[in-house]
């Protein structure tokens, strides 16, 4: 399923929501116009393998991390979905808490990778924890919001269909966990792959800090 557009209307201009796609499309830029996309990648990405606790510098690769990305499609997808849920989450918890919350989601989403890939030489990039993060917030405060979705259907073909956000933001993180325990037979520590933890982790997140920072009647009422 992919996110095409959701119902619930925003009340205020989401202007860090958009400096944060900014701020990631550029960084994307310096990425592709680097003499060597590989070796940039390496160099900025967060490597489970150098992290040590006691090292303060090594804390900085987690938030360089969060803003690089794979190729064209994996930024693509990412910033799509933050264009859709970032906006109403930035709406509910406010300009000046909303960048706080999405790093947060971010570097706690590497951390719980990390857990999975002691050891593991394969930069981990990308911003899908702290989008993750996003997610996680908009399934509780905007739970019954409407998502029209692009849903595959038989024989091959796509259909439009609007689902609930409970259900849609539901059935990825189940996809999420499930992948990320099949991650744990399949996952090749020289060849990398998909971060399914850090997905996970960043949802939880999301999802705990909007059920204990939001009062009930700021939540989008049933």
């Amino acid at each position: 399923m992919f996110p095409i557009r959701d119902s619930t209307p925003r009340q205020s201009f989401p202007f860090v929501n958009y400096l944060i796609i900014a701020i990631t499309i550029y960084a994307f830029f310096i990425q592709i116009t680097s003499p060597d996309f590989d070796a940039f990648v390496f160099q900025y990405g967060f490597v489970p393998s150098r992290f040590k606790a006691l090292d303060l510098e090594s804390y900085r690769y987690i938030l360089y991390s969060i803003f690089l990305h794979g190729g064209l499609f994996h930024i693509a997808s990412n910033l799509w979905f933050l264009h859709i849920f970032g906006d109403n989450v930035e709406d509910r918890l406010g300009h000046i808490i909303y960048p706080i919350f999405y790093i947060l989601a971010g570097v706690i989403a590497v951390f719980v990778q990390l857990a999975f890939n002691l050891g593991s030489s394969i930069p981990m990039i990308g911003a899908s924890g702290a989008i993750s993060g996003v997610a996680g917030a908009y399934f509780v405060l905007f739970r019954d919001s409407k998502i029209k979705s692009l849903v595959p259907t038989l024989f091959g073909f796509y259909d439009i269909i609007e689902l609930p956000a409970w259900f849609f933001l539901g059935y990825w993180f189940v996809i999420q966990v499930f992948s990320g325990v099949g991650s744990l037979v399949t996952f090749d520590v020289q060849q990398g792959g998909v971060a399914f933890f850090a997905h996970v982790g960043g949802f939880v997140f999301g999802y705990l800090v909007a059920k204990l920072a939001t009062k009930p009647e700021y939540r989008q009422q049933e």
